[in-house]
């Protein structure tokens, strides 16, 4: 288990919190209630989707069926993908931020999976995502002369998410970050003619 013990915490510890704030919100809210925590710029809103993180959509039945069997695909590759950064004794913050990758993903499996079955609403694999976080920091309309949005109402930030984006997020742009030193090539070591050692 050496190796192991960090990333299953964070693993834990961020699919307890997704699941446990969701479960809250479903069964204390009701759908399009909301209320502030500071003034209009953070707020929590209870809505759901039917898509993908930050209510993307991906439409129809058997879109909501795909998404769902394509994100159980894609958690069991980021699953072997941490076994085999683990094993191979990755930078350790690459597997940290895998591992809040791979929380995210199936805090969102949960609820695609399992949801519509538990509150009656659908069957398996056709449950809705519960989102929760509204972040509106900016507010107002785009002046007339920009092309195709002149005149209309912006948010920022508009999408609503939950725990489970945010560790997704967080994994993604951590990692774009410190690329360069996560995937840092190995110095390859040779013995030369003298049993010298020499770098590629």
């Amino acid at each position: 288990m050496k190796g192991y013990t960090k990333p299953l915490l964070i693993i834990f510890f961020v699919l307890l919190a997704d699941q446990v704030l969701k479960t809250w919100i479903k069964t204390n809210m009701y759908l399009g209630q909301e209320f502030k925590i500071i003034g209009n710029w953070f707020i929590i809103h209870f809505t759901e989707n039917n898509g993908m993180a930050f209510g993307l959509e991906f439409g129809g039945e058997f879109g909501k069926l795909s998404l769902s069997l394509f994100r159980i695909a894609a958690v069991a590759g980021i699953g072997y993908a941490l076994h085999y950064l683990i094993q191979r004794k990755y930078h350790r913050g690459l597997i940290l931020n895998v591992a809040l990758i791979f929380s995210g993903a199936v805090g969102n499996i949960i609820d695609s999976v399992f949801y519509g079955k538990i509150y009656g609403y659908e069957g398996w694999f056709h449950g809705r995502v519960v989102d929760m976080f509204y972040f509106p920091i900016l507010q107002g309309n785009f002046p007339s002369w920009v092309p195709i949005w002149g005149g209309e109402d912006f948010v920022f930030f508009r999408p609503v998410f939950n725990i489970a984006d945010a560790a997704i997020s967080v994994g993604v742009v951590i990692i774009l970050i410190y690329q360069k030193t996560y995937f840092k090539e190995e110095v390859k070591e040779e013995i030369g003619p003298n049993n010298e050692m020499v770098e590629d």
